[in-house]
């Protein structure tokens, strides 16, 4: 069998997912920093705040990016990597419910009246694993299955102009400690699946810390924004991981089943084949075997190749020290309503570890953004922002935001919960604040 080779000096048509990092060494002296935002004003509707936790009703494990929507709206959040949440409504709505949903479990609808401000748990039943009986026709072979998701993204994706508000969080760790913190609420004008337009991002808020003391020397700067998650919506860009000449570079195969409510989910598993020596991805796809649709996808880069995966995702570096991605990950989930999809999460994790000539250990810092849709409506008159006003897809965020404030900062704007790690942070950033007044 002929081995597909590539040249490793020179990696021709690799699309991999556009996230870049650059690490830099401090040579500067910082003065005391001053802590502002950018701030366009708030908007003066009230609202009522719930936080809580969703889990496992036997086990009380937290269900991790489950998904919380408001009944009849567009309103929603997700769960944070320990199961908590905040959700934010406006009062005219208190009388409506939640919907709480996550993948393998039954759903459930809790009424607002019935949440408390904080300490809220809802807990929700695993689906068991016997299947009923459905008339589906079901491909064959795997690959199949997909290649028709993917021809189906126009008839079963929101397909109409839209503006989304979504928050976006990324972090910089430095082993466990964090290191780096930037936040923003921006606006997504989101094209149809079937255009070959790219979707426009506009900042709203956003707000910034960083402990240089804790860097070792580097700064360490994430270059892309919400553009590093917003690529990860497989069915809008899905150049990036299964584009037409790369998918039959893939091997699938089918794996196992599993339920969204009563909806048959089969779970696609992937691999690049072992003839092809570009690095490419594996994972699982979760497809609506009825409708085609994907409603889930989570996928890791093969980084074999430690130095060919340097050169993809590090803009610039010391001389004397040698970046090594340890892993780099991604997760996309879908949102349903009135039989339509869309995007409603993503993530995107890279780890890697800075080896040090003439040093005896080495550094290993993780690098990790995620953003959650949490609200939408339709853009009929296709209004877009200024091209003055649209975020670059090279921007850096942690230039262009430019501090912490009050812990009200977001307003009626829901976010993602701060987990306990980052809570620890921002109030640390907030006690300093008040000693420096």
């Amino acid at each position: 069998m002929k081995k597909k080779w590539i040249n490793k000096h020179e990696v021709t048509g690799m699309k991999a997912i556009p996230i870049w990092i650059f690490v830099l060494l401090l040579s500067l002296v910082f003065s005391a920093p001053t802590y502002a935002f950018q701030d366009m004003g708030e908007q003066d509707v009230s609202y009522a705040s719930y936080k809580g936790e969703v889990v496992d009703s036997e086990t009380n494990k937290p269900l991790i990016f489950a998904t919380l929507t408001v009944s009849g709206s567009n309103i929603s959040t997700v769960t944070n990597t320990e199961g908590a949440f905040l959700l934010k409504v406006p009062t005219d709505m208190e009388s409506t419910s939640v919907e709480v949903s996550f993948l393998g479990y039954r759903s459930k609808t809790v009424p607002l009246s019935t949440l408390k401000t904080e300490d809220n748990t809802i807990s929700l039943d695993v689906l068991v694993t016997e299947l009923p009986e459905v008339n589906v026709t079901v491909p064959k072979d795997a690959v199949t299955l997909v290649k028709e998701t993917l021809r189906r993204k126009g008839e079963n994706y929101v397909n109409d102009p839209s503006v989304m508000t979504a928050f976006y969080r990324e972090t910089i760790k430095r082993r466990r400690r964090n290191v780096s913190l930037s936040e923003a609420v921006v606006s997504i004008f989101k094209t149809p699946y079937t255009s070959p337009r790219r979707d426009a991002v506009q900042m709203y808020k956003s707000r910034k810390s960083t402990d240089y003391s804790k860097l070792d020397t580097l700064v360490l700067k994430l270059q892309g924004g919400p553009f590093n998650a917003l690529y990860v919506d497989v069915m809008k860009y899905p150049e990036y991981i299964f584009g037409e000449e790369s998918i039959d570079n893939y091997n699938f195969r089918f794996d196992r089943s599993t339920r969204i409510n009563d909806r048959l989910i089969y779970v696609i598993s992937f691999n690049q084949r072992e003839d092809v020596l570009e690095p490419l991805y594996r994972g699982e796809l979760y497809i609506d075997v009825q409708n085609k649709v994907l409603t889930s996808a989570i996928y890791s880069l093969n980084i074999t190749d430690r130095d060919l995966a340097s050169r993809l995702f590090v803009r610039k570096k010391p001389w004397n020290a040698r970046v090594y991605p340890e892993e780099v990950a991604y997760r996309v989930d879908y949102r349903e309503k009135n039989g339509k999809w869309y995007y409603g999460y993503s993530n995107a994790v890279l780890e890697f570890k800075i080896d040090w000539d003439k040093k005896l250990f080495n550094s290993i810092y993780s690098m990790t953004c995620e953003m959650a849709v949490t609200d939408w409506e339709q853009n009929p008159e296709l209004s877009e922002p200024r091209f003055r006003d649209r975020l670059k897809s090279t921007m850096i965020l942690s230039d262009e935001a430019s501090g912490f404030s009050d812990p009200d900062f977001w307003g009626e704007y829901n976010i993602i919960e701060p987990e306990k790690s980052i809570e620890s942070a921002i109030r640390k950033i907030q006690r300093q604040l008040r000693k420096q007044g």
